[in-house]
């Protein structure tokens, strides 16, 4: 998400953008100054992170920014980093007269209510944070009108959403993130109105209690979609074959979300995925040999960990060549690995451990020159004495 963010902000600046320490010659609207200066009254400020805003020229504030001809109010930046004491108090209605406001940063503060429902008359907005910023209740479904936005961050447990239909009218948007959100009312509603964003690259929904999937959509319209986070979900359930179906997918993050049936292959196939977590699923199964026998193009980090994998590893298990971390750690593999797993000449971190692997720790180990750390059952294995004198952790 912090990459995400960064890009953004950077985006802007390079446009119509000037930041309050460089905004000299611009001068801003006084209705504007005037509503900035009326919001700040509603606000709790004991650390006086507003000090600055006083003068005519709310361009040169801290935390406001302006465009660089008109003047206009274009983003308030204001969330709380650590150390600081978050600003409190209430949102007041003046924040909705900056009519140009594209940005939007509210996250990590400590307001009281819930999310203002006169935001949504920001049209020109692009990107709004209220991750972890104190509101409660229900995400006002009014939201949904801001089709300009491209970032929406509303993370935090104390919110609630009863239907995700107003999403859908998020055209512009390329991330979301709700984590720790209530969805549990959802069920398996929640996919419809997300597949219906043409342009999402990123969806960050973890432990928001989501209990079921879509098994069947009318058409896949995630095409966009890269990253995926669905960890710490209720699931009990199987994993829809059509999610192993999104091409453009880098990194599925489905760990500890009591996942059950067979992981799709389909994963193994996905041309640009990077990065499979679906660990700590338990009843989550696969044949070792099925599923590393699939091309793995440019997987990097793999953890299958605590599940329920059988049979052996395949001599296939070396064509992972970009693989950096490798975590099957308690599952019910079986038999010895795969002298191949000396191609593997990225690998970092490689977890077996608490599996019913046997035989001879193959010589080629010692080919991985990159290898932090290898955790196996060191009493189930012949490990040989070169090997003994490395700096592997076993």
């Amino acid at each position: 998400m912090e990459t995400f963010q960064f890009l953004w902000i950077i985006c802007l600046l390079s446009g119509e953008l000037i930041c309050g320490g460089v905004a000299q010659l611009v001068h801003c609207n006084a209705a504007e100054r005037e509503a900035l200066l009326d919001l700040k009254m509603g606000l709790n400020d004991s650390w006086n992170r507003l000090s600055s805003w006083h003068g005519t020229n709310c361009c040169q504030w801290s935390g406001i920014a302006c465009h660089n001809t008109t003047g206009a109010v274009l983003a308030v930046d204001l969330p709380n980093s650590s150390g600081r004491q978050p600003l409190g108090g209430e949102i007041r209605p003046s924040l909705a007269k900056l009519k140009s406001l594209k940005h939007l940063d509210l996250s990590g503060n400590n307001f009281t209510g819930k999310i203002p429902h006169f935001l949504s008359s920001l049209e020109n907005l692009q990107y709004l944070n209220l991750s972890y910023a104190g509101f409660s209740g229900a995400i006002p479904p009014n939201l949904g009108n801001l089709s300009s936005l491209q970032f929406l961050d509303v993370s935090y447990w104390g919110l609630t959403v009863d239907n995700l239909e107003w999403v859908s009218g998020l055209l512009s948007l390329k991330y979301l993130a709700m984590n720790s959100v209530h969805l549990s009312k959802l069920g398996g509603e929640w996919i419809e109105p997300l597949n219906k964003l043409p342009l999402l690259s990123e969806l960050h929904l973890e432990y928001c209690g989501l209990s079921g999937f879509s098994y069947s959509l009318p058409s896949l319209n995630f095409t966009s979609l890269k990253v995926l986070n669905l960890q710490g979900s209720l699931f009990k359930a199987k994993l829809p074959t059509w999610l192993a179906n999104i091409s453009s997918l880098v990194s599925v993050d489905i760990g500890n979300s009591m996942l059950t049936g067979r992981i799709p292959l389909g994963f193994g196939e996905l041309p640009n995925l990077q990065s499979l977590k679906l660990n700590y699923n338990l009843k989550l199964s696969a044949s070792c040999f099925q599923l590393f026998a699939r091309s793995w193009k440019k997987i990097q980090i793999l953890d299958l960990s605590i599940n329920g994998l059988h049979g052996r590893l395949p001599t296939l298990l070396g064509n992972m060549t970009s693989l950096i971390h490798f975590d099957l750690h308690f599952n019910y593999i079986e038999g010895g690995i795969p002298s191949s797993i000396g191609k593997l000449s990225n690998l970092q971190y490689i977890d077996l451990y608490l599996n019913n692997l046997t035989g001879s720790l193959p010589d080629s180990i010692g080919q991985l020159r990159n290898l932090v750390e290898l955790r196996l059952n060191v009493t189930c294995f012949k490990v040989p004495f070169l090997l003994l004198l490395e700096t592997y952790s076993v």
